[in-house]
C-alpha cells in the first residue's frame, strides 16, 4: 500500500513528475462534481460507509438530546426565579437553543472526523458537517432578522421574503462548496471586470464588499437591539437617560460597523471627506429641518423636560408620551388616537406638561342650587361625596365654593385633584358628577332650570290687532 502511494503521488521518489494534460472547460467544471460521485460510489461499495452513517445516527441524536436537557433546565431556572420570566423571553431563549442543535451536531462530527480519518475513508462525514454548519447558520440569520425586525413578534411578508432570500442564499454557497465549483465560480467573477472612474473592480470584490457591509450592518443592529433591552431593563437610571444611551449607542454601532466594513473592503475612508462636504451642502438648504428635528430629539432627552409617560398638551395636541424617536414624539390622545409631533415644535413652542414636576392634577365641576338651599349644609356633603370617588386624591381634599348667584340659583364649584392624568379626567368628571347628583336627591335639594315669563305690556298695534279679529271671524262670512 505504500509502495502504491508513493508511486501514485505526483513527483514522488522514482517516478517522473506528472505534467497537467489540457482539458476543455467544460471538462474542468464537471470534474469536481464527478470526484464527489465517484466517491460516493466508492464509498458505498465499503463497509466503511456504515460507520459513517452510525456515527453521522449518533452525532446528532446526542446533540438533539444535550439541547432538549439544556431547554428543560432553562425552563426550570426562569421558573424558579424570583421574578418569572415573560412568555416573550422563554420564546426568544427557545429560538437561540434551536441553535445550538446543528452547532453541537457539526461539532462532534468534526470530532468523529478527526478520529476515523486515520482508519478509512471519511467522505460521508465531510458532506454532513457543512451540512450541519449551514442549517445552524441559516437559523442563527432567522434569530438575528427576527430579534431587529420583528421584536414584538409580528412578522410581516416581507420579513418571511427576506429570510426566504437568505435561506436559498445560504443553501446556494454550500452546494458550491460541497461540489467543488466555488473556485472555479469565484475565478469567473473576477475575471468580469466592471469600471468605476478610473479604477477597475471586479464582480466578486463588489459582492464581497456588499455581503460585508450588509452583514457586519445587521450585527450591528443586532448588538444595538441587545443594548437597546439592557438599557431599558435598567431601573436606577432615568427613562430619557436610558433612551439616549440607546439612541447614541445604536448609532456609534452603525457607524463603527459600515467604517470597518469599508476598510475591509479597501475602500480608502478620505473619500468620505468629499461624501461629507455634499452633505454639509444639502443640510444647509433642504435638510435643515429633518437636522433639526434631530438634534431638538436629543435635547428633549437630556434636558428631560419631556419623559416617556408624561401628559402633555402641545398646540391643539394632547395626550401621553409614548415615544420619543428622533425625529418626533408620539402622544397618545385619550380617545385613543396617535399624534406625530415633530420634535423642533416640541422645543420652540410652548408645552404644558402636567406631569414635569407634580403629577398631581386639579379638575372641577358645577351644580346650580335653588336660593332655599342651606350652602353650609350642603357644601360638607358635597365634599364628602365627591372624596369617595376611586381616582380623587385623599391627600388634596376636594372643596366647594360658591361661584356666583345666578339668574336660576346658586352656582357652586366643586374642586378636587388627581394623581394619574394619564388616565384621562373624562371618566373621573363623570363619577364625580353622579356622586354629586345622588347627594342632591337624597337631600332633596333642588337643582333648578330656566325659566322666562314674556309678557307683552301695553295694547297691541293695530295690525296685530286686525290680523286676531280675522282669526276670530266665523269661516263662510263675508266681510
Amino acid at each position: 500500500m505504500a509502495a502504491f502511494n508513493a508511486a501514485s503521488l505526483p513527483g514522488g521518489m522514482g517516478t517522473p513528475p506528472i505534467r497537467p494534460t489540457f482539458q476543455p472547460p467544460s471538462a474542468m467544471n464537471e470534474t469536481p462534481l464527478l470526484n464527489l460521485i465517484t466517491d460516493f460510489v466508492d464509498d458505498f461499495r465499503q463497509p466503511a460507509i456504515l460507520w459513517q452513517a452510525l456515527v453521522i445516527v449518533a452525532c446528532l441524536a446526542l446533540s438533539w438530546l444535550l439541547v432538549r436537557q439544556l431547554r428543560a433546565f432553562l425552563h426550570q431556572r426562569a421558573e424558579a426565579a424570583t421574578t418569572p420570566a415573560t412568555p416573550e423571553t422563554l420564546q426568544r431563549t427557545d429560538s437561540f437553543i434551536r441553535i445550538l442543535t446543528p452547532v453541537l451536531a457539526a461539532m462532534l462530527l468534526g470530532i468523529a472526523q478527526h478520529f476515523l480519518v486515520k482508519f478509512q475513508s471519511v467522505s460521508l462525514l465531510s458532506i454532513a458537517i457543512p451540512l450541519c454548519t449551514s442549517m445552524a447558520l441559516v437559523r442563527f440569520g432567522f434569530y438575528v432578522l427576527r430579534r431587529i425586525f420583528a421584536r414584538h413578534g409580528d412578522i410581516s411578508p416581507t420579513m418571511l421574503l427576506l429570510e426566504k432570500i437568505f435561506t436559498v442564499v445560504v443553501w446556494a454557497g454550500m452546494a458550491l462548496y460541497i461540489t467543488g465549483l466555488w473556485p472555479d465560480l469565484h475565478a469567473f467573477l473576477e475575471g468580469i471586470v466592471v469600471p468605476l472612474g478610473r479604477n477597475k473592480v471586479s464582480v466578486a470584490a463588489i459582492l464581497q464588499a456588499a455581503i460585508s457591509v450588509a452583514v457586519l450592518l445587521v450585527l450591528a443592529m443586532w448588538a444595538g437591539t441587545s443594548l437597546d433591552e439592557r438599557l431599558m431593563k435598567m431601573q436606577g437610571l432615568h427613562t430619557s437617560l436610558r433612551v439616549v444611551l440607546s439612541r447614541m449607542g445604536r448609532a456609534v454601532l452603525i457607524l463603527v460597523s459600515v467604517l470597518v466594513s469599508l476598510s475591509l473592503v479597501g475602500i480608502d475612508l478620505t473619500v468620505l471627506s468629499v461624501f461629507g462636504g455634499a452633505f454639509g451642502v444639502a443640510l444647509g438648504f433642504g435638510l435643515q429641518k429633518i437636522a433639526a428635528n434631530f438634534v431638538s430629539g436629543f435635547i428633549i432627552l437630556l434636558d428631560r423636560s419631556l419623559t416617556i409617560g408624561d401628559m402633555i398638551t402641545v398646540g391643539q395636541f394632547t395626550g401621553k408620551v409614548t415615544q420619543i424617536n428622533t425625529r418626533y414624539t408620539v402622544l397618545l390622545g385619550g380617545d385613543g388616537v396617535e399624534s406625530i409631533v415633530p420634535n423642533e415644535m416640541l422645543i420652540s413652542g410652548g408645552v404644558q406638561n402636567m406631569s414635569l414636576s407634580n403629577r398631581m392634577v386639579w379638575l372641577s365641576t358645577a351644580v346650580s342650587v335653588g336660593y332655599e338651599t342651606d350652602i353650609d349644609v350642603i357644601f360638607p356633603l358635597l365634599e364628602a361625596a365627591t372624596a369617595k370617588v376611586p381616582r380623587v386624591s385623599q391627600s388634596n381634599p376636594p372643596s366647594a365654593t360658591l361661584v356666583r348667584f345666578g339668574a336660576d340659583g346658586l352656582d357652586v364649584q366643586i374642586g378636587f385633584w388627581i394623581a394619574d392624568p394619564e388616565n384621562g379626567t373624562g371618566g373621573v368628571k363623570s363619577n364625580v358628577n353622579r356622586a354629586i347628583w345622588r347627594t342632591l336627591q337624597e337631600h332633596k335639594v333642588t337643582v333648578p332650570f330656566p325659566q322666562r315669563e314674556l309678557r307683552i305690556v301695553g295694547t297691541p298695534p293695530a295690525p296685530l290687532a286686525g290680523a286676531a279679529e280675522g282669526e276670530s271671524a266665523p269661516s263662510g262670512t263675508q266681510p
